[in-house]
């Protein structure tokens, strides 16, 4: 009996004894799948951690636009006619007062020659009746009636004494009366040939007249540059009708488009909510998609004084002029020109989804903390100029530090 008694206390010890095991294992593998899971937990995405780094902030506005020469004229021709000579095409170099193209001349040509020989025809009635004046002049002074009236005079005497015939007195008489109406008729005649040497000259102006409009119209067949600049198009053949701007105005043919390229801008439009902060003479940085990495320097030198309301929403127009010496900027090219409004130099700086804000616009970042249950730790920092894409950070951070971004 006591040694079956010694038995069963035997078994009973080493089931208890079992059971004690089990349970010390139980608690060791749920300890270490609690403390799996709380080291899993403090794994944070590699892709949300960023780093505080220093570098430049800018706040800006962009306008959007095309680029435009700020001098820019379409070269229309003040004659009708057809093109038969085009002299320069697209991206030539001219200079003010060159001939860029020419209309057909010979139905004008053969005006001016006619015209000039009116002209002349004129001009030589001018002479003959300035000749026949000084004619005039000379018959209405008489020179020789001094002597006919002595003759008479003499022969009258004469006749008293009975030395010469009645005849002879007659012709004396009569060659007297003769040159006495000969300067009469002189006298008259001058008013006559003056009238005819003013009527003349009236229409030797005249035919001048004449004969500048039509060398005028034949100079508006050459067409050519009202400036210096850049051919920016050409829009006529040879062989092409053109019209003229005198007849048709702004719906006459376009010949040609010029433009001053040395000088540039891009016309876009900015918010009402920002527009007070842009200013003649502003800072642009101007990006164009034909120069990608490359940064064009211009100025704000056209701010419009009225705002534009399309879709509950106000803009105004701004005008960027950027120097262009080299050319490389085109006309119509689109552009985004960036106006700066404020800029710090050298700070320090995190993604903007990497600060969060409180309602009383308190500032926070998240830091990654494996003492924390979800791996991360937030602290407070001051922030300052953010340009959307990153913020400034004043105070609160080191360089280098990591920080979560915010999903």
């Amino acid at each position: 009996m006591l040694e079956e008694d010694g038995v069963a206390a035997s078994r009973k010890n080493k089931t208890f004894w079992i059971w004690v095991g089990i349970g010390i294992l139980v608690v060791v593998v749920v300890a270490a799948v609690a403390l799996v899971k709380l080291a899993r937990g403090t794994v944070i995405d590699a892709n949300r951690i960023a780093k505080v780094t220093r570098g430049d902030v800018a706040r800006s506005v962009v306008a959007t636009g095309k680029i435009q020469p700020i001098t820019q004229v379409e070269v229309k021709s003040k004659a009708s006619g057809i093109v038969v000579k085009l002299l320069v095409d697209i991206n030539s170099q001219v200079k003010k007062g060159q001939l860029l193209a020419q209309l057909d001349q010979e139905e004008i040509i053969a005006e001016v020659d006619a015209q000039r020989a009116q002209l002349a025809s004129a001009q030589a009635n001018v002479s003959t009746y300035e000749a026949n004046i000084e004619q005039d002049k000379v018959n209405a002074a008489a020179p020789d009636l001094p002597m006919y009236k002595a003759t008479r005079d003499r022969n009258l005497e004469m006749q008293k004494l009975g030395i010469v015939s009645n005849q002879a007195l007659d012709d004396a008489n009569r060659d007297y009366m003769a040159a006495l109406t000969r300067r009469d008729a002189a006298h008259a005649q001058i008013a006559v040939d003056a009238a005819r040497l003013k009527q003349a000259k009236a229409q030797v102006a005249q035919s001048q007249a004449s004969l500048d409009q039509f060398e005028q119209q034949l100079s508006y067949t050459n067409i050519v540059a009202p400036m210096d600049g850049e051919i920016l198009s050409r829009d006529v053949e040879i062989g092409d009708a053109v019209s003229s701007i005198l007849v048709l105005g702004s719906t006459a043919t376009q010949i040609m488009t010029e433009g001053d390229t040395t000088q540039v801008y891009v016309k876009g439009k900015v918010d009402e909510a920002d527009i007070a902060h842009v200013y003649l003479g502003q800072p642009a940085r101007i990006k164009v998609e034909s120069f990608r990495g490359r940064t064009f320097i211009g100025n704000v030198t056209k701010i419009s004084p009225m705002g534009v309301e399309a879709d509950n929403v106000t803009t105004f127009e701004v005008r960027v002029s950027i120097n262009n010496p080299g050319g490389e900027l085109k006309s119509n090219m689109t552009a985004n020109a960036e106006i700066l409004l404020d800029e710090h130099k050298g700070v320090l700086t995190v993604p903007e989804n990497a600060v969060i804000y409180d309602n009383q616009k308190n500032a926070y970042v998240q830091i990654p903390d494996r003492q924390q249950k979800d791996g991360m730790r937030k602290i407070p920092v001051t922030v300052g100029l953010s340009n959307g894409s990153v913020t400034e950070v004043v105070s609160g951070l080191k360089e280098g530090q990591q920080v979560v971004l915010q999903l």
